[in-house]
């Protein structure tokens, strides 16, 4: 089947990396994208149309009053209606849409004689290859994610240990409730939103999306996994940490020093032309050979059962996948690193960094020391 030579689009950018790949202008309300044989235009309401012919890039603004007063005087127009006539006049008869594009929309559009093409996902396969300047903002967030660990740390090392093995802050138990305030609270004075911050202490943490909650008791394990969101680029950072107030015990000792392997042997394996699952795969069987297994115990998933890695950029999870999927690594990748382990009675363990694929391996974007215990 031959491809459309027309692409288009109707979201908020702020909520759909596609637009915002596409054109880089952030709105928080719907509008309309059209590409015709590599030309862009926005249509833009009056309330975002300075703000879009200032920001964004490679692409021609127009308003969308100027099609909505040819159809109703107020403009106030049905809006499948509009977009048909910006198509009109843009003869596109046919296009490729992303597979979220409103389904609703697509059949008013397909009544009007525009047939909407669900393109293969992703949109815009070029979005895996990150530009300079998408590296950049990806180190931007990355900071502020390792600004937010250091805070959080600093708070847990500030905490006295009661007497009932409980940390202690204030005169109250502190928790990971807290925990998670005083990380977010640095995210935000960095410039970024945060978003399910993860300060799992414990047993909590063997379900590695848990965000944590409650005291938390010194000695015992607490997965910091910090992934906030640029407010000016949209772009995430991702940062995950495993830390101890106290002293681990020597069983969690032995599976850190594992878990920190095994992120340098996928740092070793992250090269241009590598296979994702081919790097899960060399975890796994490090962790094996080791005595961690994977699989259920007490009717739970205990081991290493979560991927190695993913892409990162205009979504905390895009494409690649460092994982049992073999997509191929290239120059220009950023992904992470990020194994773990995860037992009943001793807790979660994972560390995370980011990797950047360069031509003849790779470039750890990630500064922030990894250290189990912080006193």
């Amino acid at each position: 089947m031959k491809l459309p030579a027309a692409r288009l689009h109707y979201a908020s950018s702020e909520h759909d990396a596609d637009l915002l790949y596409a054109t880089g202008f952030m709105a928080p309300d719907p509008f309309l994208f059209v590409e015709v044989r590599g030309v862009r235009t926005i249509t833009a309401s009056d309330l975002e149309l300075d703000r879009a012919r200032a920001t964004a890039r490679e692409c021609r603004v127009v308003p969308w009053m100027d099609f909505a007063r040819q159809l109703e005087p107020r403009g106030q127009a049905p809006l499948a209606d509009v977009i048909g006539l910006v198509l009109k006049k843009l003869k596109v008869k046919r296009a490729l849409v992303p597979r979220q594009f409103p389904l609703g929309l697509a059949r008013e559009l397909g009544a009007r004689g525009i047939d909407c093409v669900p393109a293969d996902d992703p949109f815009w396969p070029e979005r895996a290859i990150k530009r300079p300047f998408e590296v950049r903002a990806i180190e931007a967030s990355l900071r502020a994610a390792e600004a937010g660990l250091l805070a959080g740390i600093e708070a847990l090392r500030a905490c006295t240990i009661g007497r009932d093995g409980y940390l202690r802050r204030d005169n109250r138990r502190f928790t990971a409730d807290d925990l998670r305030t005083v990380v977010n609270q640095r995210i935000l004075a960095e410039g970024c939103m945060p978003a399910r911050t993860i300060c799992a202490p414990g047993d909590e943490a063997v379900d590695p999306h848990e965000v944590g909650h409650g005291p938390i008791r010194a000695n015992e394990p607490v997965v910091m996994d910090i992934f906030p969101r640029s407010e000016a680029t949209g772009y995430f950072g991702d940062l995950t940490r495993t830390v101890v107030r106290g002293r681990a015990s020597d069983k969690l000792k032995e599976i850190y020093a594992l878990v920190h392997e095994g992120v340098k042997l996928g740092h070793s394996r992250v090269v241009p032309g590598a296979a994702g699952n081919d790097i899960h795969k060399a975890i796994q069987d490090l962790f094996e050979a080791r005595g961690c297994r994977t699989g259920v115990k007490d009717g739970r998933m205990q081991g290493f059962f979560h991927g190695t890695g993913h892409g990162l950029g205009l979504e905390i999870h895009e494409a690649p996948s460092i994982g049992k999927r073999p997509d191929v690594l290239q120059e220009g990748h950023v992904v992470t690193v990020e194994p773990g382990l995860y037992y009943l009675g001793v807790g979660g363990v994972r560390i995370e960094d980011v990797a950047l694929v360069t031509k003849s391996g790779s470039r750890n974007l990630t500064r922030v020391p990894k250290q189990l215990e912080i006193g």
